[in-house]
């Protein structure tokens, strides 16, 4: 088999754009259940911290926002809005508690008027009914894993990495997480992420290759964690 075609430097460096922790939408706000899991289910030290994390890689994000992403990319591209409504509202119907949901609202928003202020016409020409505020507004917010599919689906990146762009973005989020809420040492959140790393392409590979039919969200734990932390009595993220 021929090997696929080097991706351009242009493109590179936008999904290195794309991944850091700097972009301004709010993702530091947010440990999706881990600072409940701290307190409840005694995530407590480097080694519980690392196997919470790689679970919820693999048993939600692979199943769920991954794929979602991986579909959202050649609909953006083939503007099938159509697609993209399917999609979001997905999405916004699996959001378990208010947190979850907050997040994933809140962070499509700010993507998307970031996205404004670096690719203006690529906003106007397919997102604007989600970039409508106020009375104006005819769309539910476009939620956080279109609005990257949209900012990425710009770049001649693959499909593939794009999907691990986005983990390796959300897995700096949550280690960063548990740096603050544990606490860890800075040693200990890279040999995490070293893990996260490591795992991070295959569930990739998994998400990139699921049907439609097989998405899902179910994550029980997560979810009581997650509703327990909207009554948490110290908290320092928002979820």
């Amino acid at each position: 088999m021929s090997a696929a075609a080097p991706l351009s430097a242009a493109s590179l460096l936008q999904l290195m754009w794309l991944a850091s922790p700097a972009l301004p939408v709010g993702g530091f706000s947010y440990s999706e259940g881990l600072e409940s899991a701290i307190e409840n289910a005694g995530v407590r030290n480097e080694a519980a911290a690392a196997e919470w994390l790689l679970d919820q890689l693999h048993l939600s994000l692979a199943r769920s926002d991954l794929p979602v992403l991986a579909q959202a990319v050649p609909a953006w591209r083939a503007a099938d809005l159509t697609r993209i409504r399917q999609l979001n509202d997905w999405v916004l119907h699996t959001r378990e508690t208010s947190e979850l949901r907050l997040q994933t609202e809140q962070m499509g928003r700010s993507f998307v008027e970031w996205l404004k202020t670096v690719q203006p016409e690529r906003v106007a020409t397919l997102a604007q009914p989600w970039a409508q505020t106020g009375a104006g507004r005819t769309e539910a917010s476009l939620t956080y894993p279109l609005a990257f599919a949209l900012a990425a689906s710009g770049t001649q990146a693959s499909v593939q990495d794009i999907v691990l762009t986005f983990a390796f973005g959300w897995a700096e989020n949550m280690v960063q997480a548990a740096l603050k809420a544990v606490p860890l040492g800075q040693s200990a959140g890279q040999r995490i992420l070293a893990r996260l790393t490591a795992d991070i392409p295959a569930a990739a590979t998994e998400a990139v290759q699921l049907p439609d039919a097989e998405r899902q969200a179910y994550a029980p734990m997560l979810a009581i964690l997650s509703a327990q932390h909207e009554t948490q009595y110290s908290r320092l993220f928002r979820s």
